[in-house]
């Protein structure tokens, strides 16, 4: 029997998905440092599959962002990619806003302590120490976690990556009297420089 020939983008694109897969942890589709560092040639030959496969995880547990920023490319670069991403959840009807805003875990809270957080997000809320923290603090995060829920049905959502544990907790505070339209604003602004650290990461990781 003869075998079939696929084209050279085709297998270059599923060559490409695999590697990603096989590199993936159980909480996350592309955890730092596992994955071997993309190209945007590479991206741009990519079937939807394989760019769900290794975009679907820079936003949190929302493959569905990097399934309809796919119908986009090509992207010219990393940051053209990103910006695609970003337009998707700015254009997204209000469920699925909230969806991905629910789909973040509350600082230090009970996924946090019990780790139960994708890869990205447990290196992130570490960087900021907010994994070592007193039985104080962590009830402090609890009560502004509460409040915050209660007022806007979302959780707090920040780039902690290069923000020290009172910083957090001052912009917490201040953003908890905000109205609902521009904190919802103000948490797309913050999942966008997120997900940025996050891209570049996986543009720039290493086998």
């Amino acid at each position: 029997m003869a075998l079939r020939r696929f084209p050279r983008r085709t297998m270059l694109a599923l060559a490409l998905a695999f590697a990603v897969c096989a590199s993936a942890g159980p909480s996350d589709a592309t955890p730092e440092g596992t994955a071997a560092p993309l190209d945007m040639a590479a991206v741009n030959a990519m079937d939807r599959d394989a760019f769900v496969a290794a975009f679907g995880g820079i936003f949190e547990h929302s493959p569905w962002v990097a399934e309809r920023a796919w119908a986009r490319r090509p992207f010219a670069s990393p940051d053209a990619l990103h910006a695609a991403m970003v337009a998707v959840t700015r254009e997204a009807p209000r469920p699925d806003v909230l969806g991905l805003l629910n789909a973040h875990p509350e600082l230090a809270g009970p996924e946090a302590r019990a780790r139960q957080m994708t890869s990205s997000s447990v290196s992130e809320q570490g960087s900021a120490g907010l994994d070592r923290m007193s039985a104080a603090d962590f009830d402090r995060f609890d009560r502004l976690n509460a409040a915050y829920r209660a007022r806007f049905g979302f959780p707090f959502i920040i780039a902690v990556r290069g923000r020290d544990r009172a910083t957090i907790l001052a912009e917490f505070e201040r953003r908890l009297a905000r109205s609902s339209e521009a904190e919802r604003d103000a948490a797309l602004t913050e999942i966008a420089a997120i997900t940025r650290m996050r891209l570049e990461r996986r543009f720039a990781a290493s086998p």
